[in-house]
This record gives structure tokens, C-alpha cells and sequence, in this order.
């Protein structure tokens, strides 16, 4: 299934924090994103800032009223965001989901958070195949094309800005389709009543794990995402090292397990290198470009 949310649908669960981060804003400074744009609200929320401080949260305003033309703009030309979803049939076999006949290796954490946490891997949160009950998962991509990008192709800053922005877009047009998903779609949390800011904080059931984030670092793993989903429909291509393009693009799995919870795979050995290498098929050398950052 497709889903095509027109800009004024999507900025509203654009997570704000994320955006001024991009630009080297602390935490604080994104609640401009919260404050009526009159004049006196403005300086009203000024005024909580020290001397020192209110130069930064007069230059984060004027980004923020920036970025805010620029959804107009883009609104008004009628961009729009695209996801594609399919849920499908699934089991785990040991570290691997098998996807509609499809396997898709996982990693295993090799390093403990704490005590009292066991070793996490995506698969667990998928019924094992062993007890002869298929279970569900689903699959996802969005993107927004970069059109409105090359419209600004000779000013740096405005490139800038519509890169970050179109970021956020595509994240944010996902926390969208996940709760369509999660309500309607699939459907196993219809009456779910989350605000926007519940909805940042993940408080809804489930993950949405996506490639190349700490649960799921191999972005090699495109290439079978894409031969279950066919990313091409909404205009995403895959290149030879397992990126997306367009940049503003997001892909990744929805699983719905309550217990279901986001982790960091971490460091991982040789012998699981080796035996994650032997699970996908691939020589260990290209495994170990497409995991450097994962090696101890």
C-alpha cells in the first residue's frame, strides 16, 4: 500500500528537536516550534532566556519563521511525502526473520546495557517458527523527492535548510504512516490516542527499527527490503552500497510486539562477523565495509 500525505498533513508531527540539533541548537532553543508566532508570545518566551543567552534564541526564531515560509512554499506547489507499507507473513528462525520465504539476518548484541538485560536481537520479538504459527511484520520506505531542493541549487544556505527540512519530512510523514498502520492497516491498536509529543517519546506499542540506525546497522539490507517492497513505486533507488536515493529517505520494519523495544546491536566480534557474513550470503570481507563502525 501506498500512502501520499500532502505537506500541511506531515508538518505537524515533524519532531522539532531533531531539526535544531541539525543546526547546532541545544534542546531548548526547539521550543520555539511550541510558541504562538505573535509578538508578544515571542518575547515572552525571550525573556526565560539569560542575557547571554538571547541572541541564540533570536537567531533560532529566525530559522524557525524560516523553515515555516518554506512548508508554506513547499505546500503550496503541492510537494508530497510518499510511504510505501506490506505487512507480511513472518517467523524467526534463531537471529534471522523469515519474511514470506525471504530470510533476513539480524544481529545479536554481544554486549550486555546492564545486568539484568539479556543479549536483544529483532528476531526475538517475532514468533519462532518452530512453534508452527505464522506471525506478522511490516515493512516500510518513504521518501520525499528532492525537486524543491534544485530549485535552490545556487544558494548554500537555502540547500542547506531544505535538506534538513526534508529530513524531517520524511520522518515525520513515517510517525504518520505508523499510526495509520498501527490504528487502521494492521490495526492492532485502534484505539490509540497519542499526542504529538507522546508520539516523539515512542509511547505507542511496537517499533518501527529502521536500516542503518543502532538495531539495525547494516544498510545492505536494503537490497532485500527492496526485493520484498519495491521501493521504486515511490521513486527510491537502492545504490551499490546499499544507500537510498533520494537522501531523504527512511526504510525499515514495524513489529508490534508489546514487549518490542529499540537497542543498540554495539560492537560486534569476527566470529559473528563471520558467522552474520555466512547467514547473507556474502563474502566476510564486504560484510566488514558494510559494518566497520559495528567491528571491536
Amino acid at each position: 500500500m501506498i500512502f501520499e500525505f500532502k505537506i500541511r498533513d506531515v508538518a505537524p508531527f515533524i519532531n522539532w528537536l531533531y531539526f535544531f540539533h541539525a543546526w547546532g541548537f541545544q534542546p531548548r532553543y526547539s521550543q520555539i516550534a511550541q510558541i504562538h508566532s505573535c509578538a508578544s508570545c515571542l518575547n515572552a518566551w525571550l525573556a526565560t532566556f539569560p542575557e547571554t543567552k538571547k541572541a541564540k534564541a533570536k537567531e533560532a526564531s529566525l530559522l524557525f519563521n524560516e523553515t515555516t515560509r518554506m512548508l508554506n512554499t513547499m505546500d503550496a506547489q503541492q510537494l508530497t511525502v510518499k510511504s510505501i507499507v506490506r505487512l507480511c507473513a513472518a517467523n524467526s528462525d534463531g537471529d534471522d526473520i523469515i519474511i514470506e520465504g525471504t530470510r533476513f539476518p539480524l544481529l545479536r548484541q554481544q554486549h550486555r546495557t546492564d545486568n539484568n538485560t539479556p543479549f536483544l536481537c529483532l528476531s526475538d520479538f517475532i514468533r519462532p517458527l518452530t512453534q508452527g504459527i505464522p506471525d506478522k511484520i511490516g515493512l516500510f520506505a518513504t521518501s520525499i523527492p528532492n525537486d524543491f531542493e534544485k530549485t535552490c541549487s545556487d544558494d548554500q544556505y537555502q540547500t542547506l535548510l531544505i535538506q534538513t527540512l526534508n529530513d524531517r519530512l520524511a520522518e515525520a510523514a513515517t510517525e504518520k504512516m505508523h499510526l495509520l498502520v498501527r490504528k487502521e492497516l494492521w490495526g492492532y491498536a485502534p484505539n490509540e490516542n497519542l499526542s504529538i509529543s507522546e508520539l516523539h517519546r515512542e509511547c505507542f506499542q511496537g517499533i518501527r527499527p529502521a536500516i542503518g540506525y543502532p538495531s539495525l546497522p547494516d544498510q545492505s539490507v536494503n537490497f532485500i527490503l527492496d526485493s520484498l517492497l519495491d521501493m521504486g513505486q515511490i521513486g527510491i533507488t537502492i545504490t551499490e552500497h546499499g544507500a537510498m536515493y533520494p537522501h531523504s529517505s527512511v526504510s525499515g520494519l514495524m513489529i508490534a510486539h508489546p514487549q518490542a523495544r529499540y537497542f543498540s546491536v554495539g560492537k560486534i566480534t569476527e566470529e559473528q562477523l563471520a558467522d552474520y557474513a555466512s547467514r547473507r550470503g556474502l563474502p566476510i570481507g564486504e560484510m566488514r565495509k558494510f559494518l566497520a563502525a559495528n567491528l571491536e
